[in-house]
């Protein structure tokens, strides 16, 4: 399982999109498109991914596909996730 979450995670636009999820919110493939500057078609297979991988899930709502953390993730998922996040964020601060 730790592998196949840090593969998933290792690509920059499903690293993108699980920090926009890590708000706790529910957001829908429109936004994460236009947040991380994907078409649609591309940040479905990434989304796919993560789903497969136990990060997401997600929710049809007519038309557009929801998607948020999984609430039900392991606590060793759930560390490893969080160590990703807090790298990517001093990453991104050293960066700025």
């Amino acid at each position: 399982m730790p592998l196949a979450l840090l593969s998933a995670l290792a690509e920059p636009t499903r690293l993108g999109a699980i920090q926009i999820l890590a708000d706790g919110q529910e957001h829908c493939v429109c936004q994460l498109m236009t947040r991380l500057d994907a078409s649609q078609s591309r940040m479905s297979r990434h989304m796919q991914t993560l789903k497969q991988a136990g990060l997401v899930v997600d929710r049809r709502d007519a038309q557009w596909v929801r998607y948020r953390m999984n609430p039900d993730l392991p606590g060793p998922a759930c560390a490893i996730l969080e160590a990703v996040l807090e790298a990517a964020e001093t990453e991104q601060r050293k960066a700025a």
